[in-house]
């Protein structure tokens, strides 16, 4: 009887331990237990085990609950970035190159890499190649859109919250002809900024009228003792001035949240204060172009018990390539983040951060949005008619060690530019969160 018990331990623990492997090896072979068309409910969750990373998995009580309805989208669809943006990846092909620490050198426009000749396995700069890819990805102008930011802890959705505008401009290594020719990508001569980016808060009551702007430099590219941070300034209502954040806030906690300034997007750090390297490549299944419509169209979608869940949505079968950053900085509260982007369009698919026991501490995904089936929403201009960019819309946060966590909406981001260079000029200026107070 012992002996019995004991072996049944054995092959349960085998079982535990090879059982994603195995089911992946299963799947290759066979090919997914889901085709196009497929809603997956609850009780089908193993078709999708062999296609989503292990910590996922193992976490799947926060993202997958009775009464979803995950609708399977087209295998591997055609995504290709807009003409503009191809046309610059292979004007500048062969150019870019990877400095020390790191460090991007000689780029100009469109990919640095293109992601068909990077070998994740022989190339030891093959994580930084893919990471200054990620970082140059197509995203049109940058991105203008209303916010939605929303706090849980353990199912129940906290009162506090924050909502309002957010503005991003891209202001170097542009793909539009008129610039490269005019200054070589930028938008303005001499210009040392590669974007800026401005929120500004409308709600609660109380937090009304915060307004930041902050700008990332072409300097952050270059090797870490000569990178150069970003400069944020905030201007706090109750204080009636600007207050300038110290870069060594990127990695605290925003507001009370479980996320960092780094964390949105998946990534959203300076590169090349971190060591980088390809762990590998696999199939996914993920949310890419979604059906849902949240804030600011409605406030009344359920994104599941918990709040942090896209599986009542569109999910699609995705090549995706899998990195991992380790933080230069000994006092960065991760010890390390594994990234799972996808190949083609470079948009954050997973990511996982770990904390210095590394023990793992966050899961972060996204929910995506593509622009060509929605006209109305995300307008072409003179120089890109067809933006073709798909772009995060959600970010959720969970924090597997305490249950909380927090979901970012913005479904109506695009990428379409203000309509003159003056406009950008005004909306930039530091000097316009005092202005008019």
């Amino acid at each position: 009887m012992l002996s019995a018990r004991r072996n049944r331990f054995v092959w349960v623990a085998i079982l535990a331990v090879a059982g994603p492997a195995l089911a992946q090896e299963d799947a290759a072979v066979t090919g997914p237990a889901f085709q196009e068309g497929d809603v997956i409910t609850y009780d089908r969750l193993e078709a999708l085990r062999p296609y989503l990373p292990e910590e996922f998995w193992a976490n799947r009580d926060f993202f997958f609950y009775e009464g979803m309805k995950l609708e399977i989208g087209p295998a591997h669809r055609d995504y290709t970035e807009a003409a503009a943006y191809t046309a610059a990846t292979e004007r500048f092909r062969g150019q870019a190159r990877i400095g020390p620490d790191n460090s991007l050198e000689n780029y100009t426009a469109g990919q640095p890499f293109p992601m068909h000749e990077i070998d994740c396995a022989g190339d030891p700069q093959a994580g930084a190649k893919i990471i200054w890819n990620f970082d140059y990805q197509w995203e049109g102008d940058g991105a203008e859109s209303h916010f939605y930011y929303s706090y849980w802890d353990r199912g129940e959705r906290l009162p506090l919250h924050y909502e309002g505008t957010a503005k991003a401009v891209q202001l170097s290594h542009r793909v539009e002809r008129s610039y490269l020719d005019e200054h070589g990508g930028d938008m303005f001569r001499n210009e040392t900024r590669k974007a800026a980016f401005g929120v500004e808060v409308t709600a609660p009551f109380d937090a009304r009228g915060i307004s930041l702007m902050s700008y990332r430099y072409k300097d952050s590219d270059k090797p870490q003792a000569e990178s150069k941070n970003d400069d944020t300034w905030v201007y706090v209502p109750t204080l009636r001035r600007v207050r300038r954040i110290s870069t060594a806030q990127r990695t605290d906690a925003i507001s009370g949240t479980d996320f960092t300034f780094d964390d949105l997007r998946s990534f959203a750090g300076i590169v090349p204060q971190y060591e980088w390297e390809c762990l590998g490549e696999m199939d996914l299944i993920a949310p890419m172009n979604t059906v849902v419509r949240g804030f600011p169209y409605t406030r009344e979608h359920n994104f599941g018990p918990y709040g942090l869940s896209f599986a009542d949505d569109r999910w699609e079968l995705r090549h995706a390539v899998k990195i991992r950053f380790t933080p230069k900085n000994p006092d960065h509260p991760y010890h390390h983040k594994d990234i799972y982007l996808d190949k083609q369009t470079l948009t954050p698919l997973y990511s996982f951060a770990y904390d210095q026991k590394q023990e793992l501490w966050k899961i972060i995904w996204h929910n995506k949005r593509w622009s060509e089936e929605d006209a109305d929403w995300y307008d072409g201009w003179k120089e890109v008619p067809e933006p073709r960019d798909l772009r995060v819309v959600s970010d959720i946060i969970a924090n597997v060690q305490t249950g909380t966590g927090n979901r970012i909406e913005f479904w109506d981001s695009h990428g379409t530019p203000l309509k003159s260079r003056g406009r950008v000029r005004r909306y930039i200026d530091v000097g316009r969160l005092t202005r008019g107070r």
